[in-house]
């Protein structure tokens, strides 16, 4: 039985170069069969080639811009974090359900501290082994677009070292460095097999390596990931992919600004982990507008939302994996379906002007406090 009526509203996502849409029609039919009202921004779907119409023909309702959105629903679904014109129309009663990547961002925290909205983010919530499962569909998009762009970034008049990474017969292929065996990271290689590079995975998981082992049939050397193992390969490589994640914390920096003179004249660098803040010493964000800047002789592509290149794919992949945590948001109420579930817990980065997830309170010099009774606080009220 439904507890509540909820809107749930979908603006369009408006940084740079960013396609994907929150919610696909399926959704908004599985939402308002459930009696919830769902608000969509005319054109939100657009970009991801899903018109105002089909979203209308399953119980939608069009509304002409983000103010009408944040201001007709309490439930706000995005893709990327908001931005600041956006981060200033929450409110209290608002819940934020989006990916977030709070350990980069202070002032993004401190936005959302000061709106006192509830702020969930998709990236770490977990499931009872763990994982991932909201971060895992855009970490396979961005895994496989990573090869795909550091191989076309290797063409010479794009600054690379004019290296086809497959190479020909009586030509050798080109080496790729995989840092980091999880999901970005077996989606790296699986392409970059795919394509006949000569393949190195590196991980500080013995257990990790001996399922790529599995998974990756044998085609790629694993390797434990230590400063000197990484630093002894780099001279051989043509691509490193950097795939590190510590689960909704900042990135480490597994090659520094000194290592990159012992690499190739014109060898890439493509840090999937950017979002985290970047694995290597010389990343800053880019866009897919202007994806790529050169350190030393070395080509960076540091796209901060590489899956919204394929918005179609994306906009899917995610909403499948978003939807029954959705449903329970909209049915349930933020408090009730984030306590009964310490996986969707987990989630819970910012409530009531506070801080609830530690690795984010670190960077931000607070305190954690402590999200069920936070909730309950909220509850109360």
């Amino acid at each position: 039985m439904i507890a509540l009526m909820t809107t749930i509203g979908v603006p369009t996502e408006i940084k740079t170069d960013e396609y994907r849409v929150a919610l696909t029609p399926a959704g908004v039919r599985e939402l308002t069969d459930r009696g919830h009202e769902v608000l969509v921004q005319e054109g939100a779907g657009l970009g991801s080639a899903i018109p105002d119409d089909a979203y209308v023909a399953q119980g939608a309702r069009i509304v002409p811009d983000a103010a009408a959105v944040f201001e007709g629903a309490e439930l706000i679904v995005k893709v990327k974090e908001p931005q600041p014109g956006e981060v200033a129309m929450l409110e209290t009663r608002h819940t934020l359900f989006t990916y977030l990547h709070l350990a980069a961002a202070p002032e993004l925290t401190h936005g959302l501290m000061a709106s006192g909205a509830t702020c969930v983010a998709y990236e770490t919530v977990t499931d009872p082994r763990g994982r991932l499962p909201l971060l895992a569909p855009m970490s396979e998009v961005a895994g496989k677009i990573a090869t795909q762009a550091g191989a076309f970034m290797l063409e010479k008049p794009l600054g690379g070292r004019g290296l086809l990474l497959g190479g020909v017969p009586g030509v050798a292929a080109g080496r790729v460095m995989v840092i980091g065996g999880g999901v970005v990271g077996q989606n790296a290689a699986e392409i970059a097999l795919g394509l006949g590079a000569e393949v190195y995975v590196f991980d500080r998981s013995i257990d990790r390596l001996r399922e790529l082992e599995v998974l990756l049939n044998g085609g790629a050397s694993t390797c434990y990931a230590s400063t000197l193992e990484i630093e002894q390969r780099l001279p051989e490589v043509d691509l490193v992919i950097g795939a590190v994640l510590i689960h909704g914390a900042k990135a480490p920096h597994v090659i520094t600004r000194k290592q990159l003179a012992l690499m190739k004249p014109g060898a890439v660098l493509v840090d999937v982990s950017i979002d985290q803040g970047g694995c290597f010493e010389t990343s800053r964000p880019t866009t897919h507008t202007d994806p790529t800047y050169e350190v030393d002789g070395i080509t960076h592509y540091c796209v901060a939302n590489m899956p919204g290149a394929v918005p179609i794919t994306s906009t899917y992949a995610l909403t499948n994996a978003t939807m029954p945590y959705l449903v329970r948001l909209a049915d349930e109420g933020a408090p009730r379906a984030l306590t009964a579930d310490p996986g969707f817990l987990a989630g819970l980065n910012v409530a009531a002007g506070k801080v609830t997830y530690a690795p984010v309170a670190e960077v931000v010099g607070a305190e954690a406090a402590p999200p069920a009774e936070t909730l309950a606080a909220l509850a109360a009220v």
